[in-house]
């Protein structure tokens, strides 16, 4: 079943926040145990994105729409970063957001 570019950038987007989610919770929590989990979903929303990455366009070609993508990768985080510290997570720094999108786009040549 071929998806189209809209719902396949929509289902990259949904993944690489949730990657990018975990690796903040991961640098924010002190557990060993909690930490390894979050990396474990870091790895495997990572893993799915690269995945939906490859089908958009070729690893090679940056995407034109990166800008927008950005944006809303970094709202997404936001957003679920607030819930989450709402809910008494405690050690998030919602300055990490930024860097870490960025890094982790451009790992997969988005930005």
């Amino acid at each position: 079943m071929a998806l189209n570019r809209k719902k396949l950038i929509d289902l990259f987007v949904g993944n690489i926040a949730n990657a990018i989610l975990h690796k903040i919770l991961e640098k924010a929590v002190g557990d060993d145990v909690i930490r390894r989990y979050y990396d474990k979903e870091f790895l495997n929303s990572f893993e799915i994105a690269k995945k939906y990455r490859e089908k958009i366009n070729p690893m090679d070609n940056k995407l034109p729409e990166s800008s927008e993508i950005k944006e809303r990768i970094m709202k997404k985080v936001n957003n679920e970063l607030k819930i989450r510290i709402s809910k008494g997570y405690e050690n998030i720094d919602l300055s990490w957001v930024e860097p870490t999108t960025h890094k982790i786009l451009s790992e997969l040549k988005v930005s």
